[in-house]
């Protein structure tokens, strides 16, 4: 009986040690989800593009300028004096802002949000308004057509803005407090 234990124990050490086979893939994966997701955000962006020109169109009081960023932009009050710099990379920048829909509705206020400090390029900010910012010097007023993706994008900001919203928003800055480093 003893002989009989001992065959099968070393029947089952010599069964158990073979090599591990790799797994095979339950599916293959074709990409298809991904050039989907790419055709839709094409066509989302077409369309978020066809309402800011409709918007740009209708507006013969202003001069809107498309950034390199991706969004349109004007001055509701520009600053003429050169020796007067842009923010740069580290610098505190001063602001005052408020976000509205496409349509003009407004979701918040500028007492809403309250004054913001925002040190360029070291926090988090949306990318197109931190864009934005860069563009602006002290004493100036612009307002901002960003496409979803400049914005909040897919996510939204998790309160008041939802998913895939074009956002219109005004921006002043208060005051430019440069990096030292710089």
């Amino acid at each position: 009986m003893n002989k009989l234990y001992l065959i099968i124990v070393i029947l089952l050490a010599f069964v158990s040690c073979k090599q591990p086979e790799a797994r095979r893939p339950v599916s293959v994966s074709s990409g298809s989800f991904i050039n989907a997701s790419v055709e839709r955000n094409k066509k989302l962006y077409a369309h978020e593009q066809s309402l800011i020109e409709k918007i740009i169109k209708k507006d013969k009081e202003n001069n809107y300028i498309a950034s390199e960023s991706g969004f349109w932009y004007y001055y509701n009050s520009k600053v003429e004096i050169d020796s007067l710099e842009t923010p740069k990379f580290g610098d505190i920048v001063n602001y005052d802002y408020n976000v509205k829909t496409l349509n003009g509705r407004l979701i918040y206020s500028k007492e809403e949000l309250k004054t913001q400090n925002y040190a360029m390029d070291r926090e988090a900010l949306f990318s197109g308004l931190r864009e934005g910012l860069k563009l602006l010097k002290t004493g100036e007023t612009a307002t901002f057509l960003f496409p979803s993706q400049k914005a909040y994008g897919y996510y939204g900001d998790e309160h008041k803005i939802g998913s895939n919203i074009p956002l219109i928003c005004e921006v002043t800055i208060n005051s430019i407090t440069q990096n030292q480093t710089n």
